[in-house]
């Protein structure tokens, strides 16, 4: 009797390990994420050109710019975010990140937004490359508001290390600031 109890544990632990073993082996490695991820990231600076043209001085003058294609925001109550883009640097991508946010208080309701943050100065981009987990505070200067309106950029805007435009806002939530955002690396 004792026998097929034990089979039946010994099955259920190889049955998990298994599991496990076959969950990291899909790590994305070779996969076709980044290539999505790539497409996104080109349509959306597209866009972003074409609705903001202010912007293009902006990418040109910048050292590097972290394009978020899509991100995704929820709360009730409690809140959170994510998503996936690229870091790009002389229009290269040079790595992959993901975004995460978590938050609380009033809200409710769910919207989807672009964000590109432009790395104006190279202590700015060396500085977020080699942070573990870069979390983006209030000292973010805008150039395109939550509303979607393009703010131009003055000597203010201009001396900032880094810049953020926030658009194609899509859904019911009031807001979209970048603030207590998490950046990580990752392997699509």
């Amino acid at each position: 009797m004792k026998n097929p109890i034990f089979s039946r544990r010994v099955f259920t632990f190889g049955a998990l390990a298994g599991v496990g073993v076959t969950a990291a082996c899909g790590n994305g490695v070779g996969g076709r994420g980044g290539a999505m991820i790539d497409a996104r990231v080109d349509a959306t600076l597209s866009e972003m050109y074409r609705s903001f043209p202010n912007t293009q001085n902006l990418a040109a003058k910048a050292n590097g710019m972290l394009v978020m294609p899509l991100v995704t925001e929820a709360g009730l109550g409690f809140g959170g975010a994510y998503g996936r883009g690229a870091l790009r640097v002389n229009d290269t991508t040079v790595d992959y990140y993901s975004v995460t946010k978590a938050s609380g208080g009033l809200q409710i309701g769910a919207q989807q937004y672009a964000h590109v943050l432009f790395f104006m100065t190279e202590q700015a981009l060396t500085d977020f490359r080699r942070s573990p987990g870069w979390a983006a505070g209030a000292d973010l200067e805008y150039v395109i508001s939550d509303k979607g309106d393009s703010v131009a950029a003055d000597t203010t805007t201009v001396l900032a290390p880094v810049l953020a435009a926030v658009f194609g806002r899509a859904g019911l939530r009031i807001g979209a600031t970048l603030e207590g955002t998490k950046y990580s690396r990752i392997i699509p």
